[in-house]
């Protein structure tokens, strides 16, 4: 592998767990990350979970809960998913050891900014650079999977690309030109 890419998003680990597993079925050296403090996943009342919880565990409970709901509103499904990738869902501050990665692809602003802030005010031993992109995506079972399968191809172009550093404006260009998706990246240090 040439790269390793990291999906981030805030805290209901759809957006960046549908990446991931794209990604990951394509041969990719990817992780995947939520922002928050902890998982939400909606329901009559918001399911709140902390980081670490296992899926299966969170699956079974929602399953018991009410299952015609959380089938209808895609949790069951997303989390059925989110088992095939990993264990359970990792916050990003809590992984810092996790090692270095090349790409971050964010799918909000806020969580965009956050990051870059995060980045900037750590020391940068290394001087590696690091590509942090944001694709906008709303969170929604059906624009996830657009997103991943956006974010997929965004990351086969950049894995395509000698000297990624050089080329990235083009790449960028003709991503949102295509797509019809504007794209806001900045490149970093480690």
């Amino acid at each position: 592998m040439r790269f390793r890419y990291a999906m981030v998003c805030s805290s209901n680990q759809n957006r960046s767990m549908e990446a991931h597993a794209l990604l990951k079925r394509q041969g990719l050296d990817v992780a995947s990350y939520g922002t928050g403090s902890h998982v939400k996943l909606p329901g009559p009342s918001v399911n709140v979970y902390d980081f670490g919880t296992p899926y299966k565990q969170m699956f079974d409970k929602l399953r018991r809960k009410d299952s015609e709901l959380y089938k209808r509103n895609g949790i069951l499904q997303m989390l059925k998913r989110n088992l095939s990738v990993k264990l359970a869902p990792q916050r990003r501050h809590d992984n810092a050891g996790d090692g270095v990665f090349d790409v971050v692809m964010r799918f909000e602003e806020k969580v965009f900014d956050s990051v870059l802030e995060d980045l900037n005010n750590r020391e940068q031993p290394l001087m590696k650079t690091i590509l942090v992109m944001n694709l906008e995506v709303k969170d929604n079972h059906e624009e996830a999977a657009i997103g991943g399968r956006l974010a997929l191809e965004l990351c086969q172009e950049i894995e395509g690309n000698e000297a990624w550093e050089d080329t990235i404006d083009d790449i960028v260009a003709g991503f949102e030109k295509q797509h019809w998706r504007k794209l806001v990246y900045s490149i970093s240090f480690y």
